[in-house]
């Protein structure tokens, strides 16, 4: 049993009473737990201070009194209090039946009635048992007091009641804080900050002046005056970066390579300076609000206002506002003058906040206690100056100060630099985003742009001079740890305030009981605060959060900023893919840990080879890691989805560091107080169960590396199919390959499935925790402790278990998701820690040979595309080029020749610097450094740099002329001599936009020709003196071959450049080049002058024949003669087409007249909500509907669990008194917490309804059930009724991942089928970007995102329907402010939902230009690095991260917008509910009132989640839109159809007829074929010809149905082409494309993807395209020997193969003997023509009946050439060749001359030479391809040997 005594001990003046406990303190403590005590300020005078002392037993009381320390105590009691201390030891008598104590209350009841206000306390401790009772009350006088007395001594029991007397001294300890010390303590701090910033200065003015002899002469050139941080100082604005008027990028250097990005605005910003409205009035009106608070101190102290105590108050006023005076002062006077101090403004504004929140707290005081009227005035009048001052600091704009603004372009500058920090606090600054969202659709140029030092290049700047020296995670922590630690410490502050409304609220409830325990006021205070400290909370959360949005945008800058320079960096060639976090894996594996073996971690997974698309092969250069680079799928995906990752969870990283800790302590801390010891058994579950928790973070961070290695491979096949999807049409290959990626989405989707089932385990394991601890804690408190378990203490216990679990769950997940984002940055760190290009150390020298003169070539030099240590006795399988001693001449035409494979772009390469370089010295002027550090020559306005023509035409997606000028200034004359030069003009003339035309990813809409001129047009128009052409004749038709060259490469623009010319052509180039270079397998086979070289005769005989150069010509023809060089004057424009009657110029003119077309590569974005169609897509996709009846069902189930569990607690408090949970308030207050107590109220209260507390009979009833209480089974049923619960909720993540996971394959393998069955046209049109970015972003946040938030909406919205449904029944009054309350939540998530929609969308879009970009750069990267234009390629690679962020964080702005707003509305719902509950005190009891009140707490948290998950899943459907948009593309027509299926040997035959034939591209479009009619006979060959745009290629595409005919019809053995399943007619004709397109895998993978023949079938093929030799000579081959080339993704360069191992290492080996010889990405390893080979090689193989060959054979030498020809000659089938080279088709059945569209010739190619006239178009070809004679002897002799087959 217990004792109560009560102390209250009146302050003495001048003594503080904490002196006075710890005396007493002191001496009760040594009573070894025989004591329990609480003390503090007297409930209702905060004067007095009141003491309360419970012993265990009257034993124990009386041995404490018979102690010589309670004579000791007394004494020292008596000394410090000068009077006699009013202590009680309260008297028990042994038995008091329950009525007395009843009776005792009533009577003191009726006796408090008659007693003043002022009575305090009256209250009973109703001991349970039947042990004795006591009353503690204090009266106004002791008559009172003794009238009492008589009245409780009633049936025999003797109450002891006591008068307390009390005291009013004046204001103690809080005046002297509150006005004295913090006021003096804020001041000082100030004023340090401030000198110390002086000293600062002026330490650093001297040190500049000391630098100023140095800095005098590096400015002087830079034009203007710099101020110490490097920015260029706009006057009286001293601030920094922020607002710094930033000059162009200075400090981009290459030096050694090294991209170092100093800082640069946008180009063309602009800078508007913005002052704030009024910024001197209301300094002005604040100044004379200052001097009234000064003024209001000096009468308060000269009238002595606040009594003698009060002087030190006002004295420390006069002294803190006179110093706030002086420095707003400053403030007014020294603002813009050269002594003005910097952020004067914050120092006052923080002032302000302090002193304001000090008057609440003396104003409130004044109010309820004046001392007297002027007093009251004085301070009454000084909060309302304190509150003008503290409203104009938060409301006027942060510093009160003049902000530059950079307006880029129309982009609008961020309005949040001119925020107030009340706007800045509440995001008001974004209403007007939100507003204008809601008014109409966000399109990206109303999307503000990022404040300056968000912007990607300053990010970067600042990052780049930050030195690094850890792993890459610890350096950017160290990067960020300033704004990390401000997050943190928001993070904190908002953790303590979590629990501020669970004490309030039982505050209140006390309250509720026990309505006499204080004044009315400080209920309303408790419910006013109710709602306060959340806004409190809320403000903390959404800066902590803004600051981590802030950080994760300028860490994704850094990082791909990062990964961009790198790329730009990287080497041009590689042996092997590397794995990224692959070597990592291997260390940790190797070092296992025993507590990973214990956990089952510790095996090592087994790989197994993927059969089907990558075969392994034993891997020579695996030995040798250096050759290994990441492929170009992992650098895109590391830019696409780690450096996401990676920023995403750093806007959440205080969780980890700051909130959950933070309220890890105070929650222990609560229940500590709560349940004492046994709170122990809880806590020590819980930290059980955090290596749990991080246990199943390791395991999702294994799982995620191996979805992101499994996406990263579907990826990369994915991104290879898309690449190659034309061959895979051509070859009806779609279904196989498709097969392909949904094996790989298979192995993806199994590892996903293993995350998702860790996943559920981990909720569920989350769920029970609550449960878990609950019981064990009860447990040890019932059974050990053998305490009662009074529904107070569990109610209170359960619910801090309940808050508890967030943080944990919040470390458990952080860890995790702390550790997937560690493996990603990981994987960046490794990419960025990859070799890089020698390039700028081979080349970083002066060019100059021996003799000091300017050189081009090599001194001896030997270069390999393998790694560095391959010296020459090692056998490296990487080509070489060997030996080369070669001195090109400056300023003239160089050519360099040799057969296919030979090594000759790979000599460019090694000129570029691109090669590893093993011994010797390369020079080539110009190439190491930065075009934009070069100044051209004055007399020929020529820089010393490098132009470079790559042999696949590289082209950025953007229009024509900007390709050309690529960036440099526009010069009208020159361009339009570069376009006549190259013989663009016709072309540009049949383009819709003439030059304007968009060229799309990797110049998709333009023909071979096209590109490489374009490519060729920029080479020539820029004004590099070098200029390297790799090939550049190959892809253009013969008479355009010589324009170009006459005009071109030996025309007026070339004049004074180095030309180095790599061709085939020699007939038409070698007579009139310098020097000759000409290689075979990888060594110089001859060289010298050109008549050197041809009389050795080793260039073939048609060479020495050619007739010598002609001169140079000396200006370019204004125009382009339209058959490119017939004499005649009338040109075939105007014949072909006299109903025009224009010529070019007015065509041109007309054409540009009209309206700009729209983009079609643009990428469109949907409008509006998200459809209906959308939902249903994602839904069905996810099961049928018994999968959603289920799915329903469980949803209902686990909240009904939910709701069971607080329904079985309230049956459990049915069992326990009323009276017995009240008893306990008053021992413990700290006993009130939380929102699930309040369910136990529900029980007290519906009894105490039924029996009013004195009636006897009843209650007497109620009691005696009491020891039966069976905790043990409470308990039980509790465990159970959770358990159940987790295993539901189980279940229900179970079943929705699964059906998640089945809507992911439907969605991937719908998508796969539509994209790969998409026509043509849809290729042309859409970039790869934009395809990729569906198949990896869209496609993950389907994976990954879909389902755990559509989860979250569905538990948050059944959620909120309970908590209504309940707060309506128990108070119905409630509903209206809810009506209101509903509408304002209605509003805010409105207007929320359409900008967030909005923005979200923007963000998804502005992703493809990014990615798009990231993908061209890295398959163009030696043509940016041979321009040496990497500076400008980084600057918009800055723009497009800028513009990707603008959109992503000012979405969070609206987030954090919204959350703030549903935080206030929802503390308008707790205020309603508390007020409500205050107004019906009396009418309410406190059970119900709790359960109102916690419900009404916890609603806001769901509603809010509810509006951002919804609009999460929103976005995430957004996803699912993005990807519906690409299921819903045209379709190509059925696969098969089966009524009309041709025979299986189809086409036995072989003929084709075109019969009136006319086709678009699309209906926009003018046609590209009119009425074409022509018949080829079964097994004739047939050459085309043309003019590059003539329809060619298109011929091509009808005849495979590319394009579909619009009249006319096809027949193929007389069967109408049209009719038939495409797959049946792909499958029995065969074409070898343009492009040769290679995939990732072997040479037999690439020749027979599906296994379908023999090795002896391969290498027959292999043979008959010259690519191996007879079986004979395999030793020697007879073929020109081949090679291997480097992955620079997407441009061929041609170097060379894998060398024998039994060969000596001087030889490159012919990797064509292997069939297991790997081929790289896109056949990045072998050269263009070996490329060629290879495809029709793959042709062949299929035997076809009719064979078409488009260009098939361009970049072979001619006379591997020849030999093809031989062979294709001997085929039994009919073969159409489309031909540049005359001398390949000459010699056919038929060639066919196509003129836009037009059939123009038709016949025997002899024929057709005889003619004479004007018709003569073939003929004309001919004589401009300066061959006639050769051409005309060949077609003779063609054409008799024909005769001679028909006449026999």
């Amino acid at each position: 049993m217990t004792v109560t005594e009560r102390l209250i001990i009146p302050t003495q003046a001048g003594v503080d009473w904490k002196e006075q406990v710890k005396f007493l303190l002191q001496t009760l403590k040594k009573q070894d737990g025989n004591v329990r005590t609480r003390w503090g300020p007297h409930t209702k005078d905060e004067t007095k201070f009141e003491f309360l002392v419970g012993w265990k037993s009257p034993e124990a009381q009386a041995k404490f009194q018979a102690s010589p320390d309670f004579e000791e105590v007394m004494t020292k009691l008596k000394e410090v209090m000068a009077g006699k201390p009013t202590i009680y030891f309260v008297e028990f008598k042994p038995y008091a039946p329950n009525e007395i104590i009843d009776a005792a209350y009533v009577s003191l009841l009726t006796f408090s009635g008659s007693a003043s206000e002022e009575a305090i306390r009256s209250s009973v401790d109703g001991l349970k048992g039947k042990e004795g009772c006591t009353a503690v009350a204090g009266w106004n006088s002791l008559d009172e007091s003794a009238k009492a007395k008589g009245a409780v001594n009633v049936a025999g029991s003797t109450m002891e009641v006591h008068h307390v007397n009390f005291q009013f001294p004046v204001k103690g300890f809080r005046g002297l804080f509150l006005k004295v010390l913090f006021p003096l303590l804020g001041i000082g701090i100030s004023l340090l900050i401030l000198l110390s910033q002086a000293i600062q200065r002026n330490v650093k003015i001297k040190q500049n002046s000391a630098h100023k002899s140095l800095a005098n002469r590096s400015n002087t050139a830079n034009g203007f005056s710099r101020n110490y941080n490097g920015y260029s100082t706009v006057p009286g604005n001293e601030h920094g970066p922020g607002q710094a008027v930033e000059d162009e990028d200075e400090g981009l250097t290459i030096g050694g390579g090294r991209l170092a990005l100093a800082k640069s605005s946008t180009k063309g910003s602009v800078a508007a300076v913005d002052s704030p409205r009024g910024q001197y009035t209301v300094l002005v009106v604040e100044l004379v609000a200052v001097i009234g608070l000064v003024g209001i101190n000096m009468v308060a102290l000269v009238l002595h206002a606040y009594g003698m105590k009060g002087t030190l108050a006002t004295v420390a006023g006069i002294i803190t506002w006179t110093y706030i005076l002086t420095l707003a002062t400053f403030r007014l006077f020294l603002s813009n003058t050269q002594w003005r101090i910097p952020r004067l403004w914050n120092h006052t504004a923080s002032l302000y906040t302090i002193l304001w929140l000090f008057s609440i707290v003396t104003f409130r005081s004044a109010i309820i206690h004046p001392r007297s009227r002027t007093a009251q005035a004085l301070i009454i009048a000084e909060f309302a100056l304190t509150t003008l001052v503290f409203g104009i600091a938060i409301t006027t704009r942060k510093g009160n100060k003049t902000v530059v603004l950079e307006w880029e372009g129309d982009i609008e500058p961020s309005r949040e630099s001119l925020a107030s920090l009340f706007s800045i606090a509440t995001f008001g600054w974004v209403d007007a985003i939100v507003w204008q969202g809601y008014k109409k659709t966000f399109e990206l140029p109303d999307v503000w742009n990022l404040l300056p030092k968000d912007k990607a290049t300053a990010v970067l700047a600042d990052y780049r001079q930050f030195e690094k020296t850890t792993a890459l995670t610890w350096h950017l922590m160290r990067y960020f740890r300033g704004t990390l630690f401000v997050q943190c410490l928001y993070a904190v502050f908002s953790g303590f305030f979590t629990f501020a409304p669970t004490l309030l609220l039982k505050a209140i409830l006390e309250y509720i009981e026990d309505p006499e325990t204080a004044p009315r006021n400080v209920i309303w205070l408790y419910v006013i605060l109710l709602s306060f400290t959340d806004v409190l909370r809320s403000l903390a959360d959404g800066q902590a959060l803004w600051i981590g949005r802030k950080i994760c945008i300028r860490l994704r800058a850094i990082i791909i900023g990062e990964i961009y320079a790198k790329a730009l960096r990287r080497k041009a060639a590689a042996g092997n893919d590397t794995v990224l976090g692959d070597k990592k894996t291997k260390e940790d594996a190797a070092k296992v840990g025993k507590f990973k073996k214990l956990l089952g971690f510790g095996k090592k997974e087994e790989k197994k080879p993927d059969a089907a698309a990558e075969p392994t092969t034993p891997d020579p250069t695996a030995a040798k890691g250096s050759d290994e680079q990441v492929n170009v799928g992992t650098i895109i995906n590391l830019m696409s989805v780690d450096s996401f990752k990676v920023s995403e969870i750093t806007a959440y990283l205080h969780f980890l560091f700051a909130a959950a800790p933070t309220q890890l302590v105070v929650a222990i801390y609560l229940l500590y107080q709560i349940l004492g010891l046994s709170s122990i058994p809880g806590l020590v579950v819980m930290f059980i169960l955090l290596p749990v928790n991080i246990a199943f973070a390791r395991g999702f961070g294994t799982f995620q590396k191996k979805i992101m290695a499994a996406t990263d491979k579907r990826i990369h096949t994915t991104n290879e199919v898309l690449q190659n999807i034309r061959i895979i049409k051509f070859f009806a290959w779609e279904q196989r390959f498709s097969n392909i990626v949904n094996d790989k989405r298979a192995i993806e989707l199994k590892a996903l499935r293993s995350k998702y089932i860790l996943w559920a385990f981990a909720v569920a394991v989350w769920n029970t925790v609550p449960v878990v601890i609950t019981f064990f804690s009860f447990l040890v408190y019932t059974t050990i402790e053998k305490k009662p378990l009074y529904p107070s203490i569990a109610f209170t216990a359960i619910s801090l278990f309940s808050i508890l679990r967030v943080p944990l769950d919040q470390l458990g997940d952080m860890i995790a998701h702390v550790q997937e984002s560690k493996v990603s940055v990981d994987r960046v760190e490794e990419f960025l820690n990859e070799e890089e290009t020698e390039k700028y150390e081979q080349l970083g020298h002066d060019s100059l040979d021996e003799d000091g003169n300017q050189m081009i070539g090599f001194q001896n030099a030997t270069f390999s595309w393998g790694g560095k240590e391959a010296s020459s006795e090692e056998t490296s399988d990487a080509f070489r080029l060997m030996d080369l001693d070669i001195k090109f001449e400056i300023g003239a035409l160089n050519i360099v020749a040799g057969p296919t494979g030979s090594g000759k772009t790979s000599l460019l390469m090694a000129l570029l610097g691109e090669m590893t370089k093993i011994k010797g010295k390369v020079s080539l002027p110009g190439g190491g450094y930065s075009r934009e550090d070069v100044h051209p020559d004055p007399e020929t306005c020529l820089t010393e740099s490098v132009a470079y023509c790559a042999q696949q035409a590289w082209l950025v997606n953007a229009n024509i002329k900007d390709n050309i000028l690529f960036s440099a200034a526009l010069d009208e004359k020159r361009y339009k001599e570069v376009i006549v030069a190259c013989a663009l003009e016709r072309d540009l003339e049949i383009l819709d936009a003439g030059d304007e035309t968009l060229v799309g990813e990797k110049g998709i809409t333009l023909s071979g020709g096209q590109k490489q001129r374009i490519s060729l047009a920029r080479a020539l128009y820029s004004n590099s003196k070098h200029v390297l052409l790799d090939d550049c004749l190959s892809a253009v038709d013969s008479h355009t071959a010589k324009w170009i060259f006459d005009n071109c490469i030996r025309g007026p623009l070339m004049h004074n450049r180095t030309c180095i010319l790599v061709t085939h052509n020699l007939a038409l180039c070698a007579p009139q080049s310098r020097y000759i270079v000409y290689l075979d397998n990888g060594k110089i086979d001859i060289q010298g002058s050109a008549d050197e070289v041809i009389a050795s005769g080793k260039l073939g005989d048609d060479v020495s024949k050619s007739r010598p150069g002609s001169a140079a010509i000396s200006r370019i023809p204004s125009r382009v003669p339209s058959s490119v060089g017939e004499e005649s004057g009338d040109t075939l424009v105007e014949e072909s087409e006299p109903a025009n009657g224009t010529d070019g110029h007015k065509l041109k003119k007309t054409k540009s007249s009209e309206p700009p077309k729209k983009d079609a590569m643009l990428e469109t974005k949907a409008e509006g909500g998200v459809k209906w169609t959308v939902l249903a897509l994602y839904l069905k996709s996810m099961g049928p509907w018994w999968f959603w009846v289920l799915a329903v069902l469980v949803f209902g189930v686990q909240q009904i669990g939910a709701l069971g569990a607080n329904i079985w607690i309230r049956q459990w408090a049915n069992q326990y008194d009323v009276e017995a949970v009240r008893a306990h308030h008053n021992l413990s207050p700290n006993s009130y917490i939380g929102n699930t107590i309040s369910t136990v109220r529900v029980a007290s209260s519906r009894i105490s309804q039924v029996q009013p507390y004195f009636d006897p009979n009843k209650t007497s009833l109620l009691v005696q059930f009491v020891p039966d209480v069976d905790v043990s089974y409470y308990l039980a049923i509790y465990a159970v009724i959770g358990l159940a619960c987790m295993l539901v909720a189980l279940f229900r993540d179970f079943w929705l991942f699964f059906g998640s996971l089945t809507a992911s394959w439907q969605i991937h393998k719908r998508l796969m089928q539509s994209v790969t069955r998409a026509k043509f046209k849809f290729f042309d049109v859409t970039p790869l970007g934009q395809l990729m970015n569906r198949f990896s972003k869209d496609l993950e946040a389907v994976d990954q995102e879909v389902a755990p938030i559509a989860i979250g909406v569905m538990s948050c919205a059944l959620a909120i329907v309970v908590t209504i449904a309940l707060i309506s029944v128990i108070t119905p009054g409630f509903l209206v402010a809810g009506i209101f309350i509903s509408a304002l939540y209605f509003f805010v998530g409105k207007f929320y939902l359409r900008s967030s929609r909005d923005l979200k969308r923007l963000e998804s879009v502005q992703r493809s230009p990014l990615f798009q970009q990231f993908g061209e750069t890295l398959s163009g990267i030696t043509t940016i690095r041979a321009y040496g234009d990497e500076r400008r390629f980084i600057r918009d690679n800055m723009l497009r991260i800028n513009t990707h962020s603008r959109p992503f964080i000012y979405l969070w702005a609206a987030n954090r917008w919204l959350a703030f707003r549903i935080d206030a509305v929802g503390d308008l719902v707790a205020f309603f509910a508390g007020a409500f509950v205050v107004l019906s005190i009396g009418k309410i009891d406190a059970g119900s009132a709790g359960l109102s009140l916690s419900y009404a707490i916890s609603f806001t948290e769901n509603v809010l989640w509810l509006v951002r998950l919804y609009a999460m899943n929103e976005q995430n459907m957004n996803s699912v839109e993005r990807i519906k948009e690409y299921l819903d593309v045209e379709q190509e027509a059925e696969a098969v159809i089966e009524e009309t299926r041709p025979a299986a040997n189809w086409p036995s035959q072989g003929s084709v007829e075109f019969i009136n034939y006319s086709t678009r591209y699309r209906a926009d479009l003018e046609p590209v074929l009119r009425n074409v009619s022509f018949k080829i006979n079964p097994l004739e060959k047939v050459g085309i010809v043309g003019r590059t745009g003539a329809g060619k290629s298109s011929l091509a595409l009808a005849l495979f149905r590319g394009l579909e005919a619009e009249e006319g019809k096809i027949l193929i053995d007389d069967v109408d082409i049209g009719l038939i399943g495409l797959q049946d007619l792909r499958e029995s004709i065969t074409i070898v494309p343009q492009d040769p397109t290679l995939f990732t895998g072997t040479i037999r993978s690439n020749l027979d993807p599906f296994s379908l023949f023999t090795d002896e079938d391969i290498f027959t093929a292999l043979r008959r395209v010259q690519l191996i030799g007879l079986p004979a000579s395999t030793t020697n081959p007879s073929t020109p020997l081949t090679e291997s080339r480097p992955p620079t993704p997407g441009r061929p360069l041609e170097t060379p193969g894998t060398p024998a191992s039994t060969s000596t290492p001087v030889t490159n080996k012919n990797i064509f003997l292997n069939l297991s010889s790997p081929v790289t990405e896109s056949g990045n390893n072998l050269s263009q023509g070996q490329r060629q080979l290879l495809c029709l090689a793959r042709a062949l193989l299929k035997n076809p009946k009719v064979l078409m060959m488009d260009e098939a054979t361009a970049s072979i030498d001619y006379n591997t050439d020849s030999k093809i020809q031989e062979t294709i000659r001997e085929l039994k089938s009919t073969i159409i060749t489309i031909a540049h080279r005359l001398q390949t088709i000459v010699d056919y059945d038929k060639v066919l001359v196509l003129d836009k569209g037009h059939v123009v010739e038709f016949g025997h190619p002899y024929e057709l030479l005889k003619k004479e006239d004007a018709d003569a178009i073939f003929k004309g070809m001919c004589e401009t391809s300066g061959d006639l004679e050769a051409l005309q002897k060949a077609a003779k002799k063609a054409f008799e040997a024909g005769r001679l087959v028909d006449d026999e």
